[in-house]
């Protein structure tokens, strides 16, 4: 169920995109197609995919970069932090958007979020056999939502299962040949828990221990590994997530301190003068 302070995705994609094919307001299926992506930090609350079929551009998912091209897809799930940069005017591709209920809907018999590891790898490479299968069901899809039909629903609900399971075991693969080495494997761990915890937690110290290092082991491989300190990327965080905030919902500024986890809203406004050069205000002004 959406929160009362996120804004209603579903509407603003049919509000930009008239001919996007809908189901029940739960799904929607369109083409990107000379319209760049906005470049802007949003937080998602539902499932989207992006086939990307020509041109290319830059993305931030929970602050990590990321490359979108031809031929590659990227996989996003309620909860990440997405950026777009670098977004030429001719992108090219098509968009799946799926809500939770729809995603419920299908009694999927595992996380699909976090099991096949979407987190890990949102942006995939694919090979010509998957990204024909996907053309595929993209292309079945718009044939089944092309006016009513009986078992319309159960036919999409199928349809996309099989999507589902085809997505996780190429997933799968992936992480089988991908080895991680032992500091990269604690970089994971350490955005990980960043991601879990960032709003009640700033401190190095916290995240040390719940991965059974010191403060400054952690520090240092952190630095070494990402070229930013431990600490720098609890901020970016912590500052990514106010600024959506402030840009995406309607909370007061007290709201936005307060849902951070913040002493008092001076302390804050603080806080975010410093990483951002201006105050929280002024931001949601300019």
């Amino acid at each position: 169920m959406k929160r009362a302070n996120e804004p209603d995705v579903i509407a603003n994609i049919k509000a930009i995109h008239p001919e996007a094919v809908c189901f029940m307001d739960d799904y929607l299926i369109y083409d990107v197609a000379g319209r760049p992506l906005p470049e802007y930090s949003s937080k998602i609350n539902t499932y989207g995919f992006f086939l990307c079929l020509q041109g290319r551009a830059e993305v931030a998912i929970d602050l990590m970069p990321f490359s979108l091209r031809p031929g590659t897809l990227m996989v996003n799930i309620p909860g990440q932090l997405i950026t777009h940069k670098n977004v030429g005017n001719d992108l090219r591709g098509t968009c799946l958007v799926m809500t939770q209920h729809f995603i419920d809907s299908l009694a999927l018999p595992y996380n699909f979020g976090m099991a096949i590891g979407i987190r890990e790898t949102p942006v995939l490479e694919l090979k010509p056999g998957e990204l024909g299968a996907i053309q595929g069901y993209c292309s079945m899809v718009r044939g089944l939502l092309h006016g009513e039909r009986p078992y319309q629903a159960e036919t999409l609900r199928h349809l996309t299962c099989a999507y589902a399971y085809s997505l996780g075991s190429y997933l799968y693969q992936m992480a089988e040949k991908r080895k991680l080495s032992g500091e990269e494997s604690i970089m994971q761990r350490f955005m990980h828990e960043v991601r879990t915890h960032y709003k009640e937690e700033r401190k190095v110290q916290f995240y040390a221990e719940r991965l059974h290092l010191t403060a400054g082991y952690l520090s240092t491989l952190i630095k070494n590994i990402s070229g930013k300190t431990a600490s720098e990327w609890i901020d970016s965080y912590v500052l990514l997530e106010a600024k959506v905030m402030l840009k995406q919902t309607n909370m007061t500024v007290q709201q936005i301190s307060d849902e951070l986890n913040f002493p008092s809203q001076s302390f804050f406004g603080k806080y975010f003068k410093r990483l951002e050069g201006t105050s929280p205000k002024k931001f949601r002004e300019g």
